[in-house]
């Protein structure tokens, strides 16, 4: 018989060997930057991959031209 989540006590929880990490392995790839967009589930369904992504934006750009800049943005 399988176990609700709210039984699973802490002590049932397997634990993880870390030995093999290596601390700080992604951080200069993180700190040069990500960008991370959401899409909702009608344009996800549209828009499958980055690359189809990334030609709806280039032509939209062509035709628009770019956005101003913005000095120091936060996030």
């Amino acid at each position: 018989m399988s176990q609700k989540p709210s039984e699973v006590e802490e002590d049932d929880i397997p634990e993880m060997d870390l030995r093999g990490g290596v601390r700080g392995k992604y951080y200069e790839r993180y700190m040069e930057g990500t960008n991370v967009v959401l899409l909702e589930p009608d344009l996800a369904d549209v828009f499958h991959d980055s690359a189809v992504v990334n030609q709806a934006l280039r032509v939209y750009l062509s035709e628009h031209g770019a956005p101003p800049k913005h000095a120091n943005r936060a996030g």
